[in-house]
């Protein structure tokens, strides 16, 4: 595990990537079927990456790989971003959802940048 972390589950990024993972999936529920292999699947991935990745990041051997694997987790969060701005586009989510689904991940984002920046200034000493 990373330096000074005892699990993933103690990292309240990791605990609210979980939350919006849910919300994506519960967004979702309703979207047409025609999109369930399409851009159902795509932006439940991506969501379902982010909090995997700081998870698999924190289980390994060095801060260099946590970091790098948060990198991976922020472009999870873009990606899930991109998605629902399209579904937004094509109605298939409310413009008020979108907003907050949108503002839960700039949030998301600001705990990553946080968390790296914080792991890079404990690695350099």
């Amino acid at each position: 595990m990373a330096q000074g972390i005892a699990s993933y589950r103690d990292l309240s990024v990791w605990r609210q990537s979980l939350d919006w993972a849910e919300a994506i999936y519960e967004a979702t529920a309703h979207w047409p079927r025609d999109e369930r292999f399409g851009l159902i699947s795509q932006v439940r991935r991506a969501a379902v990456s982010i909090a995997s990745n700081i998870a698999e990041g924190s289980a390994r051997r060095s801060t260099g790989e946590f970091i790098q694997f948060l990198g991976i987790a922020k472009g999870s969060l873009a990606e899930a971003e991109t998605q629902l701005l399209l579904a937004e586009r094509l109605s298939y989510l409310s413009r008020a959802d979108a907003r907050a689904l949108l503002l839960a991940s700039s949030d998301i984002n600001r705990m990553l940048v946080a968390l790296s920046t914080s792991l890079k200034k404990r690695a350099d000493g």
